[in-house]
């Protein structure tokens, strides 16, 4: 009994410790090429809204009631104010004159922010005044 144990090879002996580096490269590659290959596809499916259209946009919205709302829709060249409602959109007003565009990030009526450099040495000023002297 104690020679068949000694004789008989050690179990897992010739498997690979840990997956190779090439093995790990492989299977980014194939989990890119997935991803990539899917973003194709969800953009060839019709209606999977991920396409811009040029000619038909919101300009704006306004909510007016809980499921009512207001909405600007630029169609080629025309505007259009319409009337969304849970029953249905109705056209309320075609525009003569044109919205002006929004600054982009921003929404209308809001201040414009500081830029980061101006806070960051605010804020660095604030600190040094703040700091009690450690010379004392």
């Amino acid at each position: 009994m104690i020679l068949a144990a000694a004789s008989s090879p050690a179990i897992g002996q010739h498997a690979a410790q840990s997956p190779g580096l090439g093995g790990a490269v492989l299977a980014l590659v194939a989990v890119l090429a997935l991803i990539v290959g899917l973003a194709w596809l969800l953009k060839r499916l019709p209606g999977s809204g991920l396409r811009s259209n040029d000619q038909l946009r919101v300009l704006t919205s306004l909510a007016v009631g809980q499921r009512e709302r207001l909405v600007v829709v630029q169609v080629g060249q025309q505007q259009l104010l319409l009337g969304v409602t849970a029953q249905g959109i109705q056209t309320l007003h075609t525009l003569t004159e044109p919205l002006p565009e929004p600054a982009p990030g921003l929404a209308p009526g809001t201040p414009p922010l500081p830029a980061f450099a101006q806070l960051l040495t605010r804020h660095l000023r604030k600190d040094k005044t703040d700091a009690p002297d450690a010379s004392r």
